[in-house]
């Protein structure tokens, strides 16, 4: 049987590392496009068995040199994406304008499939332009090619994450955490090893056509998060509940440092809960059960924001007489 050859955009982020592991462990050839070819490879070639991976560098997108990318392809996987806009239009380029270019190329070339990553909860957020960009992206997909998947997950994280690491991060030092909306936000933690699983277990399949919701076993709110994170790096915090109309004045500022803590735009998004919906399957409807629980896995490497760090906890040795 033919090696099938994977396009991957977006590949030095914690679930492309991950997946280029599983692909080329699985005799998959992967052709990881990255805009800076010195530091993707720095990253990225100790992720793959000799010769299943090669980094092309793209800086601006070139069509002639993405046509010579899909000629030679099978699939192509988009894991690109952003939270916060630097720019202008930046979250319509990122979210909407490169979905619809790859999906365009996957069908003008006849690929086998075209996987999106694109995010959940967010159908309601109207008000939100980071949610509005994703949904673009979304409908011109499906417009572009009928064998396009788009998976939407919960928050992936692991200890290569912004999510659970910058928050230990900000545990470990502020004494009060503010909770945006009560902390009542709904979220299902998915870790990047179940969510590359569900990505390869898409590939492999004959799957085509439909969205995927991609959830964790639990439902957590984020204020129980932010509990489990404290417990797990061994911190008493105060967790308090701030009004809206602080909030909102805490963001307007807070947007304005070189990497924000938090964004207006991310304030309105997180009203809406982040968790499995009644739009569409999620990966447990299909069999692909993701099984790892968040406490778990943060435990296992929360000792970087211990106090005494990976020892932390270990007795005391008696010294040899």
């Amino acid at each position: 049987m033919k090696q099938k050859e994977i396009l991957l955009f977006g590949a030095t982020g914690q679930i492309g590392r991950n997946l280029i592991r599983k692909l080329s462990k699985n005799n998959y050839k992967i052709t990881a496009v990255t805009r800076n070819i010195h530091t993707a490879g720095y990253i990225l070639k100790t992720q793959a068995n000799p010769g299943y991976l090669e980094l092309v560098e793209l800086k601006n997108f070139n069509l002639n040199t993405i046509d010579e990318l899909f000629k030679k392809s099978s699939i192509c996987i988009n894991l690109i994406g952003i939270l916060i806009e630097k720019r202008k239009n930046e979250f319509k380029q990122i979210h909407s304008d490169l979905p619809a270019l790859l999906s365009k190329k996957s069908n003008e070339f006849n690929l086998e499939k075209f996987i999106h990553l694109s995010a959940l909860g967010i159908e309601k957020a109207n008000d939100s332009n980071y949610a509005m960009s994703k949904l673009d992206g979304e409908k011109r997909i499906k417009e572009n090619f009928k064998k396009s998947i788009i998976l939407k997950p919960s928050i992936v994280y692991s200890v290569d994450d912004k999510f659970s690491t910058r928050f230990m991060s900000l545990l470990k030092v502020l004494p009060v955490m503010p909770l945006y909306y009560g902390g009542n936000t709904k979220f299902s933690p998915i870790h990047v090893t179940d969510m590359v699983e569900v990505i390869y277990k898409i590939i492999e399949s004959q799957h085509e056509n439909f969205v995927l919701e991609c959830i964790g076993p639990e439902e957590l709110t984020f204020k129980e998060i932010l509990k489990q994170l404290l417990n797990s790096i061994e911190k008493k915090r105060i967790l308090l509940p701030l009004p809206l109309p602080i909030a909102k004045l805490s963001a307007k500022f807070l947007q304005l440092l070189p990497n924000p803590l938090l964004t207006e735009d991310q304030l309105r998004l997180l009203k809406y809960d982040n968790c499995k919906s009644t739009l569409y399957k999620n990966n447990f409807d299909l069999g692909y059960n993701s099984i790892r629980t968040f406490q778990d896995e943060i435990n296992k490497y929360s000792y970087n924001w211990k106090t005494g760090g990976q020892f932390a906890n270990q007795p005391k040795q008696s010294k040899i007489k």
